[in-house]
């Protein structure tokens, strides 16, 4: 029998693996239900991706691109004469803003690292290149990091409580935190 030949079944099989995280979880990630939501036979996950962890990986990397083109052009946007803490203020809003499962998606992702040392990695390049992005625009790279982690605090705690997002609050403790 001829090998079908079939040259984005890498990339549905990532996309899939993202849908099935999205929809049941990183407990819900298996070779098997990666497999049936790219309607792919099972092999091909395994070809393709020996371990979850090297899954888990690919998926991370692309979600990870993703969010940092959009936080690229976040950083793009940003007014040297508007106060960074109401910046970071409307970026925590506007990511909260509306249909949030994007970005329980991507924390979902990121968070698989505290169980997946592999993954750890993907998830700090992520982190260092948001650094690197913000603070070469605010010329601070410790300013820089600080807002990071500042802002990942933020969405982490709103996805988790679900408290309505206040952004006055934000702005004032970012401004102190900033002096």
């Amino acid at each position: 029998m001829a090998r079908r030949h079939d040259p984005g079944r890498r990339q549905r099989i990532i996309d899939a693996a993202i849908a099935v995280v999205g929809a049941r979880g990183i407990a819900g990630l298996s070779h098997r239900s990666v497999a049936a939501a790219a309607d792919v036979p099972l092999g091909s996950t395994t070809y393709h991706f020996a371990t979850l962890d090297e899954l888990l990986i690919a998926a991370l990397r692309q979600v990870n691109g993703e969010w940092l083109a959009d936080f690229a052009g976040w950083v793009d946007r940003l007014d040297p004469a508007v106060p960074l803490a109401e910046e970071v203020a409307e970026l925590v809003a506007d990511t909260l803003a509306g249909d949030r499962s994007r970005v329980e998606l991507e924390y979902e992702l990121y968070l698989a690292a505290l169980r997946h040392e592999a993954v750890r990695p993907i998830a700090a390049e992520c982190l260092d290149e948001m650094v690197r992005l913000l603070g070469r625009r605010i010329g601070d790279e410790r300013t820089a990091r600080a807002v990071v982690a500042f802002a990942d605090g933020l969405l982490l705690q709103h996805l988790l409580t679900g408290a309505p997002f206040e952004p006055g609050v934000v702005r004032d403790a970012l401004a102190r935190v900033l002096g």
